[in-house]
């Protein structure tokens, strides 16, 4: 069966129940986007403003950086705005890249400013987050090589940026944890090995939205809804071939020789039956892998930190999976 087929089982299944602190998290996420127009009715810089303005209650607070500095870099599909996260005590070298999800559309550093302060702070490490062209202004597979070539300058300019010589992770939430690990695929396919580990946040990897799990937590009560989905694709995407490039739809990837990946599953999500499909595929292809779900969590859950203690321990588990591979012997 290709990945693109009706892969629907009814009954699909009854909705797990959400971890009463993540509820409160979806709650409060609905109330303050109920407030405004729906994206798609206004115009990208509204919409834009919107998410900004809904993600930013959960983005304040939190651990405070020894420094936090912003690098503006040009590629060939664009400017790209990085930012420099330096916590107060640095516990290893080498570097933390980020990539923000938000569809390929929305979002930016400062929606996920709290959330790399925190792996910052956590792991004792230099975290560089990457504000990347979004769609429709750059479209697929514009971000893969923006972001791909970002990711070669951040490895090169260690100097520049102010971080020790270390082992590199790459990594991002939703539509990043797409991007990172396409570009795993492209470094491996090229024999370029300077990424040491992805870190996989509730990512989506293939392209068939005829799943149990988009059923079951599709309709928006989770946040991530088919509706969003939809429209991200249709910004995003240029042509019916886009959908099993496997570039984007990592499904029909090959993933063999990719470094150590860990993925973060939050078990309440649209995304939860790509996530074990890719752990599958992962597996299969012999990647040294680690899935964690996260009961009763939704999409975005690591946004609730402040509330969630769930989003707290997932943080931590990360970071001892860094200390981890950072620990390993050379290649």
């Amino acid at each position: 069966m290709s990945n693109l087929d009706p892969a629907i089982y009814p009954p699909t299944g009854i909705p797990a129940p959400l971890d009463p602190q993540i509820a409160e998290f979806a709650k409060r996420m609905a109330s303050d986007a109920s407030r405004f127009p729906r994206r798609d009715t206004v115009s990208l810089e509204e919409g834009r403003a919107i998410a900004e303005q809904v993600r930013a209650p959960w983005a304040k607070g939190g651990p405070a950086m020894a420094s936090t500095v912003e690098h503006d870099i040009t590629t060939a599909q664009g400017p790209a705005r990085l930012r420099v996260y330096t916590p107060h005590t640095l516990k290893q070298g080498g570097v933390f890249i980020y990539l923000h999800g938000g569809g390929y559309v929305l979002f930016s550093n400062d929606t996920h400013d709290r959330l790399m302060r925190e792996y910052a702070h956590r792991a004792g490490m230099v975290v560089v987050g990457v504000e990347y062209v979004r769609a429709p202004e750059l479209r697929f597979p514009g971000q893969s090589l923006q972001c791909l070539e970002v990711v070669r300058w951040i490895v090169a300019n260690s100097q520049t940026l102010g971080y020790e010589a270390g082992k590199v992770f790459l990594g991002g939430d939703s539509a990043g944890a797409n991007l990172s690990a396409g570009i795993g695929v492209a470094l491996r396919a090229a024999n370029e090995p300077i990424v040491d580990g992805l870190i996989l946040n509730y990512g989506g990897y293939g392209a068939n939205m005829n799943r149990n799990s988009v059923i079951r937590y599709g309709a928006g009560d989770y946040g991530l809804s088919v509706h969003m989905m939809l429209w991200f694709r249709g910004l995003y995407l240029t042509s019916v071939e886009d959908y099993s490039d496997p570039r984007y739809n990592l499904l029909n990837a090959d993933v063999g020789g990719l470094p150590p990946v860990l993925m973060v599953v939050t078990e309440c999500d649209p995304l939860y039956d790509d996530n074990l499909d890719f752990e599958a595929r992962l597996k299969q292809a012999g990647v040294d892998v680690t899935a964690r779900i996260y009961p009763g969590t939704v999409h975005s859950f690591l946004e609730a930190v402040s509330i969630a203690d769930v989003a707290s321990r997932a943080f931590d588990e990360t970071v001892e999976w860094i200390a981890e591979i950072a620990s390993r012997d050379a290649r």
